[in-house]
This record gives structure tokens, sequence and C-alpha cells, in this order.
């Protein structure tokens, strides 16, 4: 894929994201996490980061994005979900060290994860904002949704 249709890619992303978001504001479970200040971060193969961050509360969404930005990171250079990746490294299946990530530095919680597109096109993302659980479902929906188009 040509570089400069990447960034038309994720813009139709993070589109998808946004329409996402009220519907998971809905369960006070993830509610009560961020109050809706939430932010992803997309990594794609060429190594641009791409960012957005959704809400008003300007301390929380940097706080958010910080996170939604360890995670899509470690995934960069991992390849693994995060909480996957943590796992393997404390079960000693792959060095602390083994892919620039010491111990302290591991995000640990779910919302990391690689992303592949029908295309091929392969991004490393992170969410932030909502349970773990739900910042994965968050993106691969709205990966689902662009890929239909």
């Amino acid at each position: 894929m040509r570089s400069r249709e990447i960034p038309v890619i994720v813009d139709r992303l993070f589109e998808a994201i946004e329409k996402l978001i009220p519907e998971y504001m809905e369960n006070p479970a993830d509610n009560c996490i961020s109050n809706g200040n939430v932010a992803a971060c997309i990594i794609d193969e060429n190594g641009h980061t791409h960012g957005k961050m959704f809400g008003t509360d300007k301390p929380r969404l940097r706080q958010s994005y910080k996170v939604a930005w360890t995670k899509a990171s470690q995934v960069w250079l991992t390849g693994i979900k995060t909480g996957e990746y943590e796992k393997k490294v404390f079960n000693k299946e792959v060095g602390e060290n083994a892919n620039g990530i010491e111990a302290p530095d591991l995000i640990g919680w779910e919302g990391g994860q690689p992303l592949e597109l029908k295309n091929g096109v392969k991004f490393s993302v992170g969410f932030s904002g909502f349970r773990g659980t739900t910042d994965l479902e968050i993106m691969v929906k709205a990966l689902a949704t662009v890929d239909e188009v």
C-alpha cells in the first residue's frame, strides 16, 4: 500500500472509533474509568505514529494517550498483544529485554494489539480509556467497518 493511502485509512479508523464511543459509554464499567476521555494510537508499517484523543478533559486525555502510545509501541516492538507479551516474559518464554523492553516498562494491560487489513496492511494499535477488553474490542470493530469499504 502506498504510504499516502495509510493516513486516509487511519482517519477513517478514527471516525469509526468516534462513532463507537457513545455505545461503550453506556456501560458503567467503562464510563467510570475515564469518563469518555479516551485515546487511540496507531503505528503503521512505515513507523509513522497516528493518534487521536476523544473527549474534553485535557489532563485525562494526556494520560489516556500516554497509555495508548505505550501499548501501541510495545506491540510495534514485539508483534504481540499487550498482556500476552507480559505472560511470555514472566513465564520465561521470551527474554526480559528480548525486544528492548525491560520488565519495569512492560505495560501489562490489555488494549494493545496488532491489526491487519484485508489488503495486508498491518498496524500496531493501542487504545486507552475503557476496560482492557473493551479497548481491544473497539479497535477491532472500528477496523472491521473500515475494512468493509
